[in-house]
């Protein structure tokens, strides 16, 4: 009396959709990674384990000699206000980045939180995300 089975499962198993996947997926975070740039000029922040993204920013930093710069302008202490609302615009949809060097002074950084409070201009403190 033969009992055996008919049918014999195949314990190979086939990874090319797997690799596809993979391939895919690489190639999705090479190009989303790449598009997540703001334009300003290059500073070592702080560190923090929260992010936010913002549509259409305007950044405006603070280096370790304590100049300002809106964008990539350098603007004077004094003008920062006025020339801040002019890029704004009378809507004030936009909302700035507030970036400081990683060892300026407090007192700075407190200048443009104080400029875009008073003009109520939605506002983010950028930091570096730990690990990147």
């Amino acid at each position: 009396m033969n009992l055996r089975g008919r049918n014999k499962v195949d314990p190979t198993f086939n990874m090319s959709s797997m690799t596809d996947i993979v391939f895919l997926l690489l190639i999705f975070f090479m190009l989303t990674s790449t598009l997540v740039t703001i334009n300003a000029i290059d500073l070592i922040l702080p560190s923090s384990s929260g992010k936010t993204e913002n549509k259409a920013p305007i950044a405006v930093s603070v280096t370790q000699k304590g100049d300002f710069y809106i964008n990539k302008t350098k603007v004077s202490a004094q003008s920062l206000e006025s020339e801040l609302l002019r890029i704004v615009g009378v809507e004030k949809k936009k909302s700035i980045v507030i970036r400081g060097a990683k060892k300026v002074d407090y007192e700075k950084v407190v200048k443009i939180i104080d400029i875009a409070q008073r003009n109520k201009l939605k506002m983010v403190l950028a930091v570096k995300v730990n690990g990147r």
